[in-house]
């Protein structure tokens, strides 16, 4: 069963799609997530001489996303398995023209890295509106009551 949470977490991430993608052998960087359901695997394309193309060179790694949504109202840090997985079924339906700027060979360039993240599990905050917190603080409400129904950890490969 999908939660409230797991829908806000999907919407967000394909309303900006800019995340922090790293794991070790690779800082978190600026990446563009490619979601082609709203579920696990989430597909990013690099290239082999980027840091983490290079980590990813000799097998899976554990790695990490993080993201906050346009409007700030939805955070998310997830963790999960990356992997290179140059399916070119999948290349062929994430490809974009965005995409092709960014490889001189095309879909068939020997730098082009898909990577698979099978995402395992997320945790989501969503942000209340400052001001009326404000105003239930005001009125004598524990601001962390309030925060506790605003996250949950969901899972994403189910």
């Amino acid at each position: 069963m999908t939660t409230d949470f797991e829908k806000k977490f999907w919407k967000a991430l394909k309303s900006d799609m800019t995340v922090f993608l790293g794991c070790d052998g690779a800082l978190p960087r600026p990446m563009g997530a490619s979601v082609d359901e709203e579920k696990s695997p989430i597909w990013f394309f690099t290239t082999r001489q980027t840091d983490l193309g290079k980590a990813l060179k000799n097998g899976p790694k554990n790695g990490n996303m993080t993201f906050s949504s346009k409007g700030n109202d939805i955070w998310a840090s997830a963790s999960g398995q990356l992997t290179i997985d140059n399916d070119p079924e999948m290349i062929d339906r994430l490809w974009s023209p965005f995409v092709a700027a960014w490889y001189e060979g095309g879909k068939t360039d020997p730098n082009l890295a898909l990577v698979r993240y099978d995402a395992k599990e997320a945790q989501v905050w969503e942000s209340g509106s400052s001001i009326i917190a404000g105003i239930k603080m005001l009125m004598g409400n524990d601001p962390k009551k309030e925060f506790e129904h605003n996250t949950a950890h969901i899972r994403l490969d189910t």
